[in-house]
């Protein structure tokens, strides 16, 4: 029986892609720095916190950078206590398969979707935010086939509450070389989040992009905890001092290498209340005060901040507003990074 699809087109691969729209050898050496810095904070070398933080989806290419400098000011007065990983979130999940699923799809929101100019636009933007900036950003897995049109580019990625589950995210987080944080599912069952940091922690074999492939396994996989969902649809937060001692239990009775957490403080964790998130990441901070064990795990939150409070809807076209989840305005996230650098003790 026929596939029930139609065939738009063929799209180059990574390895062409990367031909076409090549990295100079400034951005090779940032993300080979920058890849070094977050691997040492991870495996506690380097005592800084990590703060990966950016906009729910990255929309918009000059509102992003525009962002991405905002950020890298600040970054130069906390260099000694934080760490800034901005997000760059190209492609988006939606819980039902409509909607705005990001630039990666439609380089313009209000456009047609067209995957090839979103692949070259992605790429593009990450380029510039590294060039004009230093920074290397953090991505989602979404599609784990996409990764490699920018794995020369990323120094972080996450998989999502949904994906976590799914055999092939895990296989490819174990052969990606930068660290790979894995969000507990939308059911808030631990175990599954840890089974897949277990899975990318190990060597493995599979099919891929029409090769049979094998990995060495990825160190520097770890948690992220967001919250959960319980039966009946209410968001339940998975922060609090009791659940990252929990966490610290469980990863001990598993032989997992550099065990780790990163917190966040929005989703389900906030109930996507988006102010909620400078309240959260301070009671994260003081659990950290509390316990030297959940002190060395937390290394780090993820926080969803944009230009302005909020979000919109795409028709609105205020720049620098969200058209996804509703995120921290940049006043109010500038004084959250001062404040949380003034906090994080060693």
């Amino acid at each position: 029986m026929e596939l029930e699809m139609e065939f738009i087109r063929k799209l180059p691969s990574p390895q062409e892609l990367k031909e076409d729209y090549p990295v100079e050898p400034a951005i090779y050496e940032t993300k080979r720095r920058r890849d070094k810095e977050i691997k040492d904070i991870l495996t506690g070398k380097d005592p800084r916190f990590l703060l990966i933080i950016g906009p729910c989806s990255a929309d918009n290419e000059e509102a992003v950078v525009d962002y991405a400098h905002r950020l890298a000011r600040v970054q130069e007065q906390v260099k000694d206590t934080i760490y800034i990983i901005p997000r760059v979130y190209t492609n988006k999940p939606r819980t039902i398969g409509v909607g705005y699923k990001g630039m990666l799809h439609q380089p313009d929101p209000e456009g047609k979707e067209d995957m090839l100019a979103g692949i070259i636009a992605i790429r593009d933007m990450h380029m510039r935010v590294i060039r004009e900036t230093g920074f290397t950003c953090a991505e989602e897995i979404l599609y784990p086939e996409n990764h490699r049109y920018l794995s020369d580019l990323l120094s972080y990625a996450a998989i999502g509450a949904r994906s976590v589950e799914d055999q092939l995210h895990r296989m490819i987080a174990s052969g990606v070389g930068i660290p790979v944080g894995m969000k507990n599912p939308t059911s808030g069952d631990i175990s599954v989040m840890l089974n897949s940091i277990a899975a990318a922690q190990h060597e493995q074999q599979f099919l891929f992009r029409g090769w049979e492939v094998k990995t060495m396994g990825n160190p520097l996989t770890h948690a992220i905890l967001r919250g959960y969902v319980d039966k009946f649809g209410k968001s339940l937060p998975n922060y609090h001092y009791e659940d990252l001692q929990r966490l610290f239990e469980e990863y001990g009775k598993r032989e997992l290498e550099n065990p780790a957490v990163i917190i966040d403080v929005n989703h389900a964790n906030s109930g996507k209340k988006y102010l909620e998130q400078i309240r959260i990441s301070n009671d994260v901070l003081y659990s950290r005060h509390m316990n030297k064990d959940i002190k060395k795990m937390v290394k780090g939150l993820m926080i969803e901040s944009y230009i302005e409070d909020g979000n919109q809807k795409i028709s609105d076209g205020v720049y620098g507003k969200s058209i996804t989840d509703p995120c921290l305005g940049w006043e109010k996230t500038e004084a959250l990074i001062l404040e949380l650098a003034d906090r994080v003790d060693y």
